[in-house]
């Protein structure tokens, strides 16, 4: 058992995780500890090939047995991201809230909660966590662009939604998720070039993403009034 677990935890470790996975599930139950260990890799595994729900399973299995508090806090935060993946934000949020309860308080947590609370149409709710993040870490990009993005939104105080979303792009050109939020707070604020500048360049980084797209589509039919 113990060669065949090196093996694949080797093989997840150089990225291979296909083979990884063949090597993992190989593996004969064993003692407790060791399962643990074999749970989170395969978890893992799938998570890496985008098998959500099959990463579930695993990756629940360690959270609730593992004694480990550093990998229950990594695993806690990657169910958190798959399940805001998958449309369960609901659940998503339970796994952060687990996390703050506790004490894992942490400007990637406000984050995540920040971005489900908006997902589910709570503006209010995002932009306080947004800003707890921005307590805990004031150069945040994440938060920084999150906060930018729902105030524009909303179309509130748009000029620190501009400031809030330069920041976090001036850490980061290349985001296209960045990009995309200066788009649309210049959308909000008027200012048709500009708008559309930022947008293209988010969707060339990012052709398939659909929010970007939306607000493409939105941007380029700007004034347009249908016959």
């Amino acid at each position: 058992m113990a060669d065949t677990l090196k093996e694949g935890i080797r093989r997840y470790k150089t990225g291979r995780y296909e083979d990884a996975l063949v090597s993992l599930l190989d593996v004969p139950a064993g003692d407790p500890g060791n399962n643990l260990e074999l749970a989170y890799y395969i978890g893992l595994c799938y998570a890496r090939l985008e098998r959500y729900d099959d990463s579930l399973v695993y990756l629940e299995q360690v959270v609730t047995a593992d004694t480990d508090l550093a990998r229950v806090y990594q695993c806690r935060m990657l169910l958190s991201v798959i399940y805001s993946l998958t449309g369960r934000t609901r659940l998503a949020d339970f796994e952060l809230k687990k996390l703050i309860d506790a004490g894992y308080e942490s400007a990637q947590v406000f984050c995540s909660l920040g971005y489900n609370a908006f997902a589910n149409a709570n503006a209010e709710e995002a932009i306080s966590w947004y800003e707890k993040a921005l307590a805990l870490d004031a150069d945040n990009s994440t938060a920084l662009n999150g906060l930018g993005f729902v105030l524009a939104d909303e179309g509130r105080d748009l000029t620190k939604a501009l400031t809030f979303c330069k920041k976090a792009s001036d850490r980061d050109p290349e985001n296209p998720a960045y990009l995309d939020s200066l788009g649309w707070v210049y959308y909000k604020l008027g200012l048709e070039t500009e708008a559309k500048t930022f947008t293209r360049r988010a969707r060339e980084k990012a052709p398939n993403n659909s929010v970007i797209s939306g607000h493409m589509s939105e941007i380029l039919n700007w004034g347009r009034v249908e016959l």
